[in-house]
């Protein structure tokens, strides 16, 4: 068995892929409609319930348990463009000792 990508449960994939792909700069790997992979190894899938096999009841909407990493050179030009987006941040900017 190998690893292969984390998924995501998406309300709207296409919605999704614009902002992955626009804010980002992604590239989709592989297109099936309700579900795309990113060649940076990120998956999106559109009716998650259905896919797994449990109650849409089950899904949670927002646990903010996870995280996502990526690096950006121009981490403040990348601030001013995230502005433009309808994102809800958790927190605020931290520098860490590390950078």
């Amino acid at each position: 068995m190998h690893y292969t990508c984390a998924v995501l449960s998406v309300a709207d994939i296409n919605r999704s892929r614009e902002f992955y792909e626009t804010l980002f700069g992604l590239e989709v790997d592989r297109d099936y409609g309700i579900n795309i992979s990113f060649t940076c190894g990120l998956a999106l899938q559109q009716k998650f319930a259905w896919l797994v096999g449990i109650p849409e009841a089950h899904i949670v909407k927002r646990p903010n348990n996870m995280e996502l990493a990526f690096e950006e050179v121009q981490f403040d030009a990348f601030l001013e463009k995230l502005e433009k987006y309808d994102v809800e941040r958790l927190g605020d900017v931290v520098e860490h000792s590390w950078g």
